[in-house]
């Protein structure tokens, strides 16, 4: 096991996740249901962060238990397991985490690097609407609207 996996390893996610709910509950009383619907009031937890004025090393710790909160959404909501990424793999560089979420489809996804890509975009990175593309995405004749024929006629969708 590599150094890096101590913190931070899928079987422990959910320990981390359920730890940052505990401490914010015990500040105030907030509704961390792991629904997607709560992931509104992660974005405006962020948003609190961000106007804080703190840099990102300075809130590490509370993205990280936010990162570990949306991926649990993931796990309850949408089907998806806790992941490691091996040391050397692609997705890890591109993650610059250990882990990540697979969904039932077989696609892997970064909460953790989301979760930071929130703090530091801001509103267009929200998590609500994040977690809203992954679990809703499904192709569909009509999003992609009819197969046309040459000549404009239309023909069976695909």
């Amino acid at each position: 096991m590599d150094r890096e996996c101590v913190a931070l390893c899928a079987a422990d996610m959910g320990r981390h996740a359920s730890e940052f709910v505990d401490g914010v509950a015990a500040r105030g009383r907030l509704p961390l249901d792991y629904s997607a619907g709560s992931l509104r009031l992660v974005d405006r937890l962020i948003d609190g962060l961000r106007r804080g004025g703190a840099g990102r090393e300075q809130v590490a710790g509370p993205l990280r238990g936010l990162g570990a909160y949306v991926g649990e959404v993931l796990v309850r909501e949408a089907g998806a397991v806790w992941v490691d990424l091996p040391p050397g793999h692609m997705l890890r560089s591109v993650f610059a985490h250990p882990v990540g979420v697979r969904t039932p489809d077989g696609r892997v996804w970064n909460p953790l690097g989301r979760t930071v890509n929130r703090f530091e975009i801001g509103p267009g990175e929200s998590l609500q609407t994040y977690f809203l593309t992954l679990h809703g995405w499904r192709p569909s004749r009509t999003l992609r609207g009819p197969v046309r024929r040459p000549g404009g006629a239309p023909g069976r969708g695909r």
